[in-house]
């Protein structure tokens, strides 16, 4: 009698791979898995078997299913950060930077608060922590324009704390998690000119006269 096909991720045909070419063959394997099965059915059996190697192999590098995990969405979304607009003013830099981020990765940042819902119920965090995880050891975009924004007098040092600096982006994913679009441009510049702006300007009289 012949044997029942079971439904399997397509095993991966490869040669012999070893350091950063095989471990960047597993991550991609697991961002595959991710977004065809979803955090909570994923598992290493199915990764294993799509990158073409075995679970020994993957135990040997991350712990656990959601080291893994946590090891293929910080590789994916380090290698498409977003480049930050230098267009010689703050605004113009936040409102061309912030739309850029909504139109590329608008879409993709709602799938994946879907598809890790199991693994944040399961870690107890949120978008903040994997955030930090994201950006760790590495000078984010934002960091770039305000920094730019300081030096031409645009911004009182001051007044700009790190919950401030992050305002506008982070009511940006806040308003893609709600509607699962990209952000309108008007949603985009009352977050620049009505909500932060007028938290980290200088005070009149302050502003660099260059």
């Amino acid at each position: 009698m012949p044997r029942q096909e079971t439904s399997k991720a397509p095993r991966r045909v490869v040669g012999r791979r070893r350091g950063e070419a095989l471990e960047a063959a597993i991550l991609d394997a697991a961002w595959d898995e991710l977004n065809e099965r979803g955090y909570t059915n994923l598992t290493t059996d199915s990764v294993a078997r799509r990158a073409g190697t075995s679970k020994p192999v993957l135990y040997r590098r991350w712990a656990d299913k959601r080291k893994l995990v946590e090891a293929a969405v910080v590789r994916r979304n380090v290698t498409q950060l977003t480049v930050p607009a230098d267009t010689g003013s703050l605004r113009g830099d936040l409102i061309a930077t912030l739309t850029g981020a909504s139109e590329r990765q608008g879409p993709v940042l709602a799938q994946l608060s879907l598809l890790l819902a199991g693994y944040f119920a399961e870690t107890e965090t949120s978008f903040t922590e994997l955030r930090e995880m994201i950006i760790a050891g590495r000078r984010s975009g934002r960091d770039e324009i305000m920094e730019r924004a300081i030096a031409r007098g645009e911004i009182d040092p001051s007044r700009l704390t790190p919950r401030i600096a992050a305002l506008p982006f982070d009511l940006l994913r806040g308003e893609t998690m709600m509607t699962l679009r990209p952000v309108a441009p008007e949603v985009i510049e009352e977050i620049v000119d009505t909500i932060f702006l007028p938290l980290v300007r200088p005070a009149d009289g302050d502003r660099s006269s260059d």
